[in-house]
């Protein structure tokens, strides 16, 4: 078996599945240049498990490779979305050396459904290896990129009771002035997923940055705390 078996699999799988009428609305969904083969997410999944099913990775580091391989060479979107599958994978969970990887996908993929993909998994490494990722993400919530910044303010969605608020605090803080409509509505799903773990938190931070959270990020915070 060779790395190579394994992303032909999920690539003939993925066009044989394609549905070209979905496929136009898909991209045009997106506003991605970028084709689709009209397969849905949840039957990129299937295939992406059947795939490994059968061709398994032997090492973190043949599972990189694969993923490089979907993700670079992609002539649809549906194969950068098995490219994030992969990388879901057990092996991957918390390996530092996918982090380069994840970036590569945040930077490159530069929309909201791919970076967001990773989301999960940089939360995983966060948790893994915080000493390593907090001041990364700190670093990250002032880059130039927007998507970076994206991703640094999410990195906590799956963090729940593990949350570090402090770095919650920062990334937010650092973002709270951006305009980017992208930018406050991450902003806003951050808080609100918190929001169900600890309401007042997220009711005492919104407060003392009433003057500076734009009103989308503010109203996706409070979404679902109760009104005083």
């Amino acid at each position: 078996m060779t790395t190579r078996d394994l992303v032909q699999s999920i690539r003939s799988s993925i066009r044989s599945a394609g549905d070209p009428e979905r496929a136009r609305g898909a991209q045009a969904y997106m506003k991605s240049d970028m084709p689709s083969w009209g397969v849905r997410v949840p039957e990129v999944r299937k295939i992406v498990k059947a795939a490994v099913r059968e061709f398994p990775p032997s090492s973190p580091d043949e599972l990189r490779v694969a993923v490089h391989d979907l993700w670079r060479h992609a002539e649809a979107r549906e194969e950068r979305y098995a490219a994030i599958d992969l990388t879901g994978l057990k092996m991957a969970k918390g390996d530092l050396d996918m982090l380069p990887v994840y970036e590569e996908i945040i930077r490159t993929g530069a929309w909201w459904d791919l970076v967001d993909g990773v989301a999960h998994r940089i939360c995983a490494l966060l948790m893994a290896h915080p000493a390593t990722m907090k001041p990364l993400l700190l670093r990250w919530s002032g880059d130039q990129d927007m998507w970076i910044r994206r991703a640094a303010i999410t990195s906590q969605l799956a963090a729940k009771a593990a949350t570090d608020t402090g770095l919650l605090a920062a990334v937010i803080g650092a973002n709270v002035a951006d305009e980017e409509f992208f930018i406050r509505k991450a902003i806003g799903w951050a808080l609100r997923e918190y929001s169900k773990t600890d309401p007042e938190w997220v009711r005492a931070f919104t407060e003392e940055y009433a003057s500076d959270l734009s009103p989308l990020s503010a109203r996706e915070a409070l979404r679902l705390l109760p009104s005083r």
